[in-house]
Parts: structure tokens; sequence; C-alpha cells
């Protein structure tokens, strides 16, 4: 049972801001796919405050110096359908038809995946290759944070009270002319939480790794960025023998537990592993050579 006393429609963002400056414990609703769970079998009162009548945060567009701007209502079909998402940045398109079902995915959207707080988010370590920005709304004005500075601890974001992501932002030089690939790992082939999210882009100057972006999701407490492997990996030859060391790098960002899905030795295995392999194809959709 649900102990819902309130239930507020907001149809603008300037109606959502003014009812959480006057009523701070409301809690957001989008696809609600998280969120009643997280109330599941809780005594406390709530009031909730949805926002999927918000229409104008559904829309994906570009904005007129290149950056890809998507709204935070924008469920996950409507991220992976999306023409602009699948010519600039199809990494995020593998990510978003990784997540859950085809009922989740009609009704779960990218904000709420982001404001959950899980490392296990199939949006999260993709966006976080992508150097995401997301705009923050509040009653008393907004605030831009990179993603990497929004995640805190295992269900933890940077989101103030009264707060509202309305926008996920990607720049022009964190997209264009890189090539990409996301790979989910899962114990089971059906649907299933993610043992480990890897999400490579790479940018090449001729034979040569120009830049290389690694993040992984579950490979720690929050998603993550592989710094070490990247700085490495710049301006080194594109070859099987530097790939292998990109993935073997890639480990040390990592701080991987045992829990009842994985070893932390067997996460390890699979960051180094899949590293590469993610790395392979990225560099093909980047305009390189397969390397066999």
């Amino acid at each position: 049972m649900y102990n819902i006393i309130g239930y507020y429609d907001a149809e603008t963002i300037g109606e959502a801001t003014t009812l959480l400056a006057a009523k701070p414990n409301l809690e957001l609703i989008a696809g609600g796919t998280d969120v009643l769970i997280k109330m599941h079998g809780k005594s406390e009162d709530v009031e909730l405050l949805s926002l999927r009548k918000i229409k104008s945060l559904e829309i994906i567009r570009i904005a007129e110096d290149g950056t890809i701007v998507i709204g935070a209502l924008s469920t996950f079909v409507r991220v992976f359908n999306d023409p602009i998402i699948r010519e600039m940045i199809p990494i995020l398109t593998e990510a978003a038809v990784s997540m859950g079902g085809p009922q989740i995915r009609n009704i779960a959207t990218i904000g709420g995946n982001v404001c959950s707080g899980a490392t296990s988010g199939d949006s999260a370590s993709t966006l976080f290759a992508l150097n995401a920005q997301l705009k923050l709304v509040s009653y008393e004005g907004e605030r831009i944070v990179p993603i990497q500075e929004f995640y805190l601890g295992p269900g933890k974001v940077a989101l103030k009270y009264g707060e509202i992501l309305t926008e996920i932002r990607i720049s022009p030089q964190d997209y264009q002319g890189f090539g990409g690939q996301y790979i989910k790992f899962a114990m089971r082939e059906a649907m299933d939480i993610a043992t480990l999210g890897v999400a490579v882009i790479c940018k090449l100057q001729g034979k040569k790794f120009d830049k290389v972006r690694i993040a992984l999701g579950v490979a720690g407490p929050t998603p993550l960025r592989c710094l070490e492997a990247e700085e490495y990996a710049q301006g080194k030859e594109v070859s099987v023998e530097t790939v292998a060391e990109i993935g073997k790098l890639a480990v040390n960002s990592t701080k991987a537990r045992t829990s009842w899905r994985a070893s932390k030795e067997y996460r390890e295995h699979l960051v180094e592993e899949l590293v590469q392999r993610a790395l392979k194809v990225a560099i093909v959709n980047a305009g390189g050579v397969e390397l066999v």
C-alpha cells in the first residue's frame, strides 16, 4: 500500500517550482518506475508532485551552438527513436534500449533514471562518457551541474530541496567526431539489472587516438570514469596492444566489491575484457579499421 495523502499536477516548470517552494517535502514523480518502488512498504504519509503534464520537458533538440538538449521527461522509447540522438550520439540509443523491458521503457524517463542515483542506471555511464551537463531549476533560479558532480553516493544525488532536473545537455565538443559503444553485462539474457555497464567513446587522428573516454556503471558506488586509462590512450597508436593496455589500466579506476551478483575479482575481469570489446567497436564507429 502507498500512503499518498496528496497529489498535485503541474503543467509548467514555473508552476512546479512554485509548488515545491511552498511544499518542499513534495515527492517528484515522472514515470514513477523508481519512486513507487521506493515508497512501497513505507508507513509515512507522502504527497506527490507529478511532472508528466509538462510537455516542454519531453523535447529533444539541438541548440544554436550545437548542444544536444534532452528534456528530462523524455522516455527511453523516445530517446531510442529520436533522429537527433540516433544520428549524433547513437551510443545513447544503445543504453536506452538496454533499459528494462518494453513496458518500462515506454514510461520510464531519462531524467528519473539519473535522479535515482543508481550506479546500475543504463543511461548513467553513457552520460558520464559524454560529459553531460544537467540543468537544475528551482523557484530561486537555475544552475548547471556536470554529471560527474551530481552522483554523491549509492542512491544519493546533488539535487537540492525545491530543484527539478529539466534538461540534460551534451556539448558539440563532447560528441562530434566520436564513435562509441555501450555494453551492458547482466547475469541473465532476459531483462535484468546490469552486473556491469561499460560506455566507451573515442576520436581518432589518423592512426592514433585523439581522445578516449571510458565510463563504468556498477564498478563502484557511483558511475565513474577511467581517467588513468583515458590519459594513457591519448596520442597512442591504435593497435591491439594499446587497446589491451587500456583495458588493464581501466581496472585501476574501479571500486568494485563482492555482492550476490558477482565477486570483486569477476567484476574487475569484466572491466578489462569489456572495455577492450567496446573500444574496438568504438574505433570502427569513429572511422578506424577493425582490430583483430
